[in-house]
């Protein structure tokens, strides 16, 4: 058998020794930023994306590998160990096939096979397998035990027959035939449960429905298993049938190389097939068979969840400018933030421009007195309830008062009442309004997105599919991982960043987080990255780690505000040595670092990778790879359901984009939906190859269904629209996915039933 890292290699198509290295600095505790940056020359280059699959593979073989060790061991301590076995078990690729071969041998409650065989009854069962031309009923004469109650031929035969059940359910190889055969030609049948279907409508899409199980995609996976799960569904696995025998009972004959041909012990086999595929087998193949469709689907909607994260996360930031963050509400009120330039906290107030109190020129005069003497240069307002109403009131002040030059931007508030009755929030305000910590968090997500989000979970940031369907460990994991991503490719201001900002940093525990930020509060801002060392309780192996993830601006060394590692710094000093320029004459000297040449700098610990990396980064120091901010202009007029209309081209924000389509916030409370076949005039097979969160797109309304609060978008502008036009089943099944309005308590509830999330959108979403 190969190695665990030849598997892996294999997987990847790269070298073993690759593979190897990499392992080794995984286990020496490095991250994976940190080796995808900085040891390229050890890993020959393997980036991200590849040490993360080397990472998840690395662990599922080493658990494979552990318990094959304890399977070998416990046969072996049996006595039942041959060398056949141990061949098959050394082979077993998967967790899987490992157990289907430990069955027969895994200690298990006394099943009716076994209380036959202790009753005398395996050999019957063995003489009428090898020999169907004996018969049963003479056969079994000889073996009536009284002492066993085996008192007649009826109890004996059936005694004989569990023995043959259980050595047939057993059979690795059968199994493995089953599964695939059914993987391949199963359906999936879904059902109403008798007298739930008022209570269950909004399932009704699957009262009766089947597809093959290999072809379900995850979103219809999700939706059906959520309605089992909730009592209104009942699904089961359907094999077409043609003839008197079930595919799998025939599958069973086969293998086992039986021939029914009207000999004496024929029928009596026969039974033994079609018991062991019903009793045994037929609902471990279902229940094993809807698991694996489960997990598929699972691991896909966090793909997208994930992929969807992401670009949230690294989103353009606007700008570090003062900012004023406006958390709409209509009785109780628009919240006032405002933030200086490095998210600092400056002023708060509640205004009541709308019912009742409708208070509009007051909280405009309030509004701009703020924008004036905080200098505020954006505006950020949340798209909840009232955000249009709120986006015309700054409106409002902006034109009543020309010499106030902020821009105003709708930002998505997903999350922004989680963050604000956290922990974190509690001990960043104490004194501050719950409400008010929201406006706060709206606005710095403006500023920086990635630096704000970090402080919510990324479970409530609702940018997934059915979240709350899925393994939660398995998501947390996975969300927690394109965090950490996102942090260490823009990277962090050591002296301005926030202890949840810091944990995400390469090589940095909550504790030295906190540490770092108690160093900072004591003693000052950092002047140099090796003043990190001082930090309690970060040593060298976490300097390592961090360093070089970790910015300070206008610090005693230049390069302390670039990705370059400190242990590279030897690399630029030979550089400046070489061309008698002082780092400041070479950051940032395009045309002087292009000629250079990355070889002429190689030694035995930086080869060309890392030089070239260096060379990119004195080129444009600290280099953010966020794209340039814009924003979506939301179409005046056009700021409800009502008032849009068919062949209106509008202009949006892509909020989040599922297997079927791409969501569209389009200003009206109401994301609409561009189905995958909507998004372009060539096929797709994925909506991100057209879009991702946070693009601004041009679309043209399809069809607006008032009642049921569902928008259908298409991006193909040419087509023709006509209110006739049949819409793909994921339109039909479009629900709301704006919030009510907020208040913590409110959005936690939303959060729990994934009302925040794109589940809700499509909670019973059908084929395309």
């Amino acid at each position: 058998m190969p190695s665990i890292n030849q598997i892996i290699a294999d997987e990847l198509n790269a070298r073993n020794e690759q593979v190897a290295a990499a392992v080794k600095l995984l286990d020496d505790g490095s991250t994976v930023p940190f080796i995808a940056r900085y040891r390229k020359e050890i890993t020959g280059g393997l980036d991200d994306s590849q040490l993360r699959h080397l990472e998840q593979r690395l662990g599922y073989l080493r658990e494979l590998e552990d318990r094959r060790q304890t399977i070998l061991s416990s046969i072996s301590e049996q006595g039942k160990l041959t060398d056949e076995l141990r061949a098959d078990i050394w082979a077993a690729d998967t967790k899987t096939r490992l157990e289907d071969l430990y069955l027969p041998y895994k200690p298990k409650r006394r099943t009716k096979g076994q209380i036959a065989i202790e009753a005398g009854l395996q050999p019957l069962a063995d003489m009428l397998l090898a020999n169907p031309e004996l018969d049963p009923e003479t056969e079994v004469q000889n073996y009536l035990n009284a002492e066993h109650q085996i008192n007649d031929s009826k109890t004996a035969l059936d005694g004989a027959r569990y023995i043959l059940m259980d050595r047939f359910a057993e059979e690795a190889g059968l199994l493995e035939q089953l599964r695939s055969y059914l993987w391949r030609s199963a359906l999936l049948r879904a059902q109403v449960i008798e007298g739930k279907q008022a209570e269950g409508a909004k399932f009704s899409d699957y009262f009766d429905h089947q597809e093959p199980i290999a072809k379900v995609p995850s979103h219809r996976t999700l939706a059906m298993l959520r309605g089992r799960n909730e009592g209104f569904l009942a699904l089961s696995l359907q094999v077409e049938q043609t003839g008197d025998v079930h595919p799998c009972e025939a599958l069973i004959t086969r293998y086992f190389e039986l021939a029914f041909r009207g000999r004496p012990a024929d029928k009596w086999l026969q039974s033994v097939v079609n018991w062991t595929w019903k009793i045994k087998l037929s609902l471990q193949m279902e229940t094993e068979l809807i698991g694996r469709l489960r997990d598929t689907a699972e691991t896909e909607a966090i793909r997208v969840f994930a992929s969807n994260l992401k670009d949230l996360l690294m989103a353009a930031p606007a700008g570090m400018k003062a900012t004023m963050g406006l958390d709409p509400g209509i009785r109780t009120g628009v919240k006032v933030a405002v933030v200086d330039a490095t998210g600092k906290l400056v002023a708060t107030h509640t205004v009541y421009p709308f019912e009742p109190r409708r208070q509009h020129d007051q909280a405009i005069e309030i509004i701009h007195a703020l924008c004036k003497q905080h200098h505020v240069g954006l505006v950020s307002i949340g798209n909840g309830t009232a955000s249009r109403e709120t986006d015309r009131l700054v409106a409002d002040m902006l034109q009543r008062y020309p010499d106030c030059k902020a821009q105003k931007v709708v930002v998505s508030e997903a999350g922004a009442s989680v963050y604000s009755a956290s922990e974190l929030a509690a001990a960043e305000f104490p004194e501050l309004d719950v409400s008010l910590r929201g406006a706060v968090s709206i606005a710095r997500r403006l500023q920086d997105p990635l630096a704000e989000l970090v402080k919510i979970d990324p479970k409530a940031i609702g940018v997934g599919q059915y979240q709350h369907d899925v393994s939660q460990n398995q998501l947390a994991k996975n969300l927690d991982t394109v965090v950490e991503d996102c942090v260490n490719a823009v990277g962090v201001d050591v002296n301005t960043a926030s202890v949840p900002l810091l944990t995400r940093v390469s090589g940095l525990s909550k504790t030295l987080a906190q540490n770092i930020v108690t160093h900072r509060d004591s003693n000052g801002a950092f002047k140099e990255r090796k003043e990190l060392l001082k930090v309690a309780r970060l040593g060298p192996k976490a300097y390592e780690q961090c360093a070089g993830f970790l910015r300070i601006r206008d610090g005693k060394n230049p390069l302390d505000a670039s990705s370059v590692h400190p242990e590279a710094y030897p690399v630029v000093e030979k550089i400046i040595a070489q061309l008698q320029k002082p780092v400041s004459g070479l950051i940032g000297n395009s045309a002087l670092l292009k000629s250079l040449k990355p070889a002429d700098y190689t030694d035995e610990h930086f080869g060309i990778p890392t030089i070239t990396d260096i060379l990119q980064e004195l080129d444009k120091p600290g280099r953010d790879p966020r794209p340039e901010f814009k924003t979506a202009t939301f179409r005046e007029g056009v700021e409800e359901m009502k008032d849009l209309r068919p062949e209106m081209i509008l202009e949006g924000c892509v909020t989040n984009v599922t297997n079927f389509g791409a969501f569209v916030d389009i200003g009206v409370h109401q994301d609409g939906l561009v189905h995958i076949s909507a998004l372009t005039n060539r096929y797709v097979s994925d909506p991100r190859e057209v879009v991702k969160a946070g693009d601004i797109v041009k679309v043209k309304v399809v069809e607006v269904d008032l009642p049921r609060k569902r928008i259908a978008l298409t991006m193909r502008l040419d087509d023709e629209v006509t209110a006739s036009k049949p819409q793909p089943k994921e339109r039909q099944e479009q629900t709301n996915r704006k919030p009510a309005p907020r208040s913590s308590a409110t959005e936690k509830q939303q959060t729990n039933s994934d009302n925040n999330a794109f589940a809700a959108a499509f909670a019973n979403a059908k084929r395309r």
